[in-house]
């Protein structure tokens, strides 16, 4: 099956289907086909912002409306997906962005939440975790916040400062890693000399 771009037409379409079937800050739940070759000429870049045909998609309630029914495959693809259609768009790296850090408490009590670029409040805990990845050439960490539905937030360079200076240095497997607490668990951020 060839593959179908969509126009504007469809994706005012989509955004009176969404607005219709979601409401703001609900999780779909609706089956797709993976498979299915409609696209959307939607981006959203690693900054987290959203274009549409190349163009910012400079009002934030239609990007938080998108959110909402946004998903990702196991395979790490993402589509719109509303009960009447679906199309895929590109996905530079994460869907959100970490903007902001909350803490109340310290130590093992703390609680850390973030806030998104689409003002997603995320409570690290063992249902939203903090996972860092690193680039095998620079050894450059890339840390993430689980937001929701294999969804993550990029947690941008200044709030991963935030969390290394309050990261707490603990042994694991005989090696020294340094972390930090939220909601009773305990969130590797790397190992201590790595960097």
């Amino acid at each position: 099956m060839a593959k179908q771009q969509l126009q504007s037409s469809d994706l005012n379409k989509l955004i009176d289907r969404a607005e219709a079937d979601a409401p703001p800050g609900a999780t779909p739940k609706w089956t797709f086909d993976t498979e299915d070759p409609n696209e959307y000429p939607i981006r959203i870049d690693r900054d987290g912002s959203w274009h549409h045909q190349g163009r910012p998609i400079n009002r934030k309630r239609i990007c938080k409306l998108f959110s909402s029914i946004l998903r990702r495959t196991d395979d790490g693809r993402f589509f719109l997906v509303t009960p009447a259609e679906q199309g895929r768009i590109k996905v530079e790296d994460a869907p959100f962005v970490a903007v902001e850090i909350l803490t109340e408490g310290s130590g093992h009590e703390q609680t850390i939440t973030f806030r998104t670029n689409l003002d997603h409040l995320v409570t690290v805990d063992a249902k939203h975790p903090i996972r860092v990845a690193e680039d095998h050439e620079t050894g450059e960490p890339s840390p993430y916040v689980l937001v929701r539905d294999n969804l993550e937030a990029l947690i941008l360079r200044p709030q991963f400062y935030q969390l290394v200076d309050m990261a707490e240095e603990k042994k694991q497997g005989g090696h020294s890693i340094f972390g930090v607490w939220s909601a009773g668990n305990f969130f590797k951020l790397g190992k201590v000399g790595c960097h």
